[in-house]
C-alpha cells in the first residue's frame, strides 16, 4: 500500500464563488500523485450556508482528499473593501489560528487552475525564519503601483509578493503573534488589502518562490514580450516551466464570465471536472459568437481604431 503524503491547503469562498471553487479544487485533485492526499480546509462566513453537498462530489469523484470547514467569525466586518473584493479576502490572515493542527500550510484563491501536483512545493520548501512564501508580483515594473508603494506606503516596491498563492509558516506566525498584527492593519485603506498587509507585516521574513507557483496575466505578458526583464529574477527554465505547467491565477478578468488570457485553460479543466454541464458550456460560447455584431456602432469603431492605430504598430 502506498504511504500517503498529506498536503494541507486552505481556500476561502462563499456560494457566489462555488462553481470556480469546485473547478479550482477539481484541477488540484486531478493532478494529485498517487501518494498525495490533500487535507482541504474551506474558510467561510457564519452567515454563509455553503452548499456542502456540491463540494462533497469532489471527495466522491477523486477520493484522495478530505474537506472540512472552518467558520470565520466577524473579525473583518468593518475592514476596507475595494474593487469588489470583500472581507473574505482577509480570511487567509487568520489561518494560523483557524487551522492550528499544521505548522505549515498552503493557501490559494479559487480563481485558480492547478496544472501539477503540489507536494514538492509543500514538502521541499523550507521556510525556517520566513513567515510566508510567495511569488514576486513585479510591482516595481508598473509605474503607478511602484509609486503607490514607495510614495504612499513608504516601502520598496521590489519584492512585493502576490497573496493569492502562499505557503504559510503557521508555527512561526503563532510564536511571534503575527495574526494580531494582521488584525491591526485590517482597518487601514490599503489598495491591495490583504496583499499589502502580508507584505508590510512580514517584510524581511518572506521567501520567494519560482513563478510557476503563481502565473498571472502580468507575468505572462512579460514572459512572452519582455522576457529579458524577468531574467534578473528567474532562469529561462523557471520561466518556461511556469508558462507550461504553472498555477494559473486569474486575478483580473474571470474566464467563466468572459474572455481573458488563459481562459481556454479554465474551460479545459471545467470540461474535465465532475461539474461539467453541456448546456452551460454551450450557452457561454454560443452567446459570444456574434458579440461583435451586437456591439453599438461607437464600440465597433473604437475596436477598429485600436487595431489599426495601436495593433498594427506592434506588427
Amino acid at each position: 500500500m502506498v504511504e500517503k503524503k498529506i498536503v494541507p491547503i486552505a481556500f476561502a469562498f462563499g456560494n457566489d464563488w462555488l462553481l470556480p471553487a469546485c473547478i479550482c479544487i477539481s484541477s488540484l485533485l486531478h493532478h494529485a500523485h498517487e501518494d498525495t492526499f490533500y487535507d482541504i480546509f474551506v474558510l467561510c462566513s457564519p452567515d454563509e450556508h455553503l452548499d456542502k453537498e456540491v463540494l462533497n462530489r469532489l471527495q466522491e469523484h477523486y477520493g484522495n482528499c478530505n474537506i472540512q470547514y472552518r467558520t470565520v467569525e466577524r473579525v473583518f466586518d468593518q475592514s476596507y473593501e475595494i474593487r469588489g473584493i470583500k472581507t473574505m479576502a482577509y480570511y487567509r490572515l487568520l489561518i494560523p489560528e483557524l487551522i492550528p493542527e499544521y505548522e505549515k500550510i498552503l493557501y490559494s484563491d479559487v480563481d485558480v487552475i492547478f496544472r501539477a501536483d503540489l507536494s514538492a512545493f509543500y514538502n521541499n520548501i523550507e521556510l525556517v525564519d520566513a513567515y510566508v512564501a510567495g511569488v514576486d508580483s513585479l510591482a516595481q515594473f508598473d509605474k503607478d503601483t511602484r509609486e503607490y508603494y514607495e510614495k504612499t506606503l513608504g516601502v520598496s516596491a521590489k519584492g512585493i509578493i502576490y497573496s493569492g498563492n502562499l505557503i504559510i509558516n503557521s508555527k512561526k506566525m503563532r510564536e511571534d503573534g503575527i495574526v494580531h498584527r494582521f488584525k491591526e492593519h485590517a482597518q487601514k485603506r490599503y489598495r491591495f488589502q490583504d496583499m499589502d498587509i502580508i507584505n508590510l507585516v512580514c517584510a524581511g521574513h518572506i521567501k520567494y518562490l519560482e513563478p510557476s507557483f503563481c502565473v498571472t496575466t502580468y507575468f505572462t505578458d512579460y514572459a512572452l514580450h519582455r522576457k529579458k526583464a524577468l531574467n534578473a529574477y528567474w532562469t529561462e527554465r523557471e520561466i518556461d516551466e511556469a508558462l507550461q505547467n504553472g498555477i494559473v491565477h486569474y486575478n483580473g478578468q474571470k474566464p467563466w464570465k468572459g474572455y481573458c488570457v488563459n481562459f481556454d485553460i479554465w474551460w479545459e479543466y471545467y470540461r474535465k471536472s465532475p461539474f461539467f454541464d453541456a448546456k452551460f458550456y454551450f450557452d457561454f460560447f454560443y452567446s459570444r459568437l456574434n458579440e461583435y455584431d451586437l456591439l453599438p456602432l461607437w464600440k465597433r469603431i473604437k475596436i477598429l481604431i485600436r487595431y489599426f492605430v495601436y495593433g498594427r504598430k506592434a506588427m
